[in-house]
């Protein structure tokens, strides 16, 4: 009886050795299995990540260019406003001188029917009996200065005034009579006249020296 017990503990430690070890080798096969699929997850993370990257930096080139188009667009269109900004200007100014002026050359031609005008009621003064009659004509004389008036002709001051090649042509030179009038005019030949500020008759005087 005692070797049949000493025959079946015998048999029975090898079998408990046996299914250790089977545990131990089913263990380690678990944790051989676990290693890759970690692995893979870390992989499969850092694509994700590299991924987003990728994005993330195309989309910050595609900001980048738009807001560069952007500015150009913007300085295009500055650019332009001010061109039309200035040409609109101009135009306006230039419609404004053309209104201003655009009756010179009629006023110009009437100069010398205002001279004579002048020169009759002058005459009329001393000849005339009639005071109506000279009435009469300084009416209509008064009413053709103010309407030429009214289109910005204006005649110019010239007697006792410094003598100025911009606005007067000196027809002679006479001796001043007195300091006071050395280098201005002692005398007016014939009138001049401004358009809108535009001299378009330059005055003839006489200058004292």
């Amino acid at each position: 009886m005692a070797e049949d017990v000493n025959t079946t503990t015998e048999n029975m430690i090898p079998e408990e050795d046996e299914k250790q070890s089977v545990d131990a080798v089913n263990e380690g096969v678990d944790l051989e299995n676990r290693e890759p699929e970690t692995d893979d997850h870390e992989k499969e993370e850092k694509k994700s990540k590299m991924k987003v990257k990728k994005e993330v930096k195309v989309l910050q080139e595609k900001i980048d260019e738009l807001e560069t188009n952007l500015a150009e667009l913007n300085d295009k269109y500055l650019r332009l406003f001010s061109e039309f900004d200035n040409y609109r200007k101009r135009t306006l100014k230039e419609r404004i001188e053309l209104t201003k002026t655009a009756s010179e050359e009629l006023i110009v031609e009437l100069l010398p029917v205002m001279d004579d005008f002048e020169r009759a009621l002058k005459s009329m003064e001393t000849v005339v009996e009639n005071k109506n009659t000279t009435d009469g004509v300084k009416l209509i004389y008064n009413k053709f200065v103010n309407i030429l008036s009214k289109k910005g002709l204006e005649a110019m001051k010239t007697t006792g005034n410094e003598f100025d090649t911009d606005f007067h042509e000196a027809i002679t030179n006479i001796p001043a009579p007195s300091e006071e009038m050395k280098g201005k005019i002692v005398d007016e030949i014939e009138k001049g006249y401004l358009l809108s500020g535009k001299v378009i008759r330059f005055a003839k005087v006489v200058v004292g020296q």
